[in-house]
């Protein structure tokens, strides 16, 4: 399995770089009490550091707004993850509770407030994933979606020889979502301008000790070029 990033992007977005992962033998369950644990110190963390009204101007928050409208989407309407998952806390409202894994990739999203792409392996289809510009019309069907939207050509995206599995770095696709049923998976930690290179390893190594921790499994390394 290799990663490739289009020379388009290369030259319109040098700071856009990602970095992957793949981690096999996984037993994803429905929940884990160690993990509501965690939760609730992450969520503590999170209180202390943040609040709702000056969340948007935050750093890390603030790249990946700028970088969804440089690409098209509108960050007040479709807000990143991270921030998503911040805004949530913030509020008091409680975080989505999906599985061991999901539930662990939200809370290395909210910690590392890095936007991180996963999928299910044995979904993908052939060995080459690139990240490229989307061809105007075509289709993209995202977790969550209650029917596939219409690409207009300005998005990134994350595709295999099927198609396109993610728009970069804004929503995974339903065809390759994480179940309990899943044993391999493909991370993609997504850097845009304006996030540190530091901060990306940083958010891998804490996702992928988080998961490892709670679905098992062995971690192997990817090649991006």
């Amino acid at each position: 399995m290799r990663i490739h990033i289009n020379e388009r992007i290369r030259v319109d977005f040098p700071d856009l770089k990602v970095l992957a992962t793949i981690i096999e033998g996984l037993k994803v369950k429905n929940e884990d009490p160690n993990l509501e644990l965690l939760k609730n110190e992450v969520i503590k963390e999170a209180k202390s550091k943040y609040r709702i009204e000056s969340l948007k101007d935050a750093p890390s928050f603030k790249a990946y707004r700028e970088f969804f409208w440089r690409i098209g989407i509108d960050p007040t309407k479709s807000r990143p993850a991270a921030e998503a998952l911040m805004r949530r806390v913030l509020l008091d409202n409680p975080l989505p509770k999906i599985n061991t894994f999901v539930d662990s990739l939200n809370l290395a999203s909210l910690k590392s407030e890095v936007a991180i792409g996963s999928f299910d392996l044995d979904k993908v289809s052939g060995e080459l994933v690139v990240i490229r510009y989307a061809d105007r019309g075509e289709v993209f069907h995202g977790i969550g979606m209650s029917q596939p939207i219409v690409l207009k050509g300005r998005e990134i995206v994350i595709s295999d020889d099927m198609g396109v599995i993610a728009i970069y770095p804004h929503r995974d696709s339903e065809r390759t979502k994480i179940t309990e049923a899943t044993r391999r998976i493909l991370l993609v930690f997504c850097r845009v301008p304006g996030i540190d290179a530091s901060m990306l390893l940083e958010a891998m190594n804490f996702t992928t000790s988080l998961i490892t921790r709670f679905c098992g499994g062995s971690i192997k390394s990817i090649e991006v070029e």
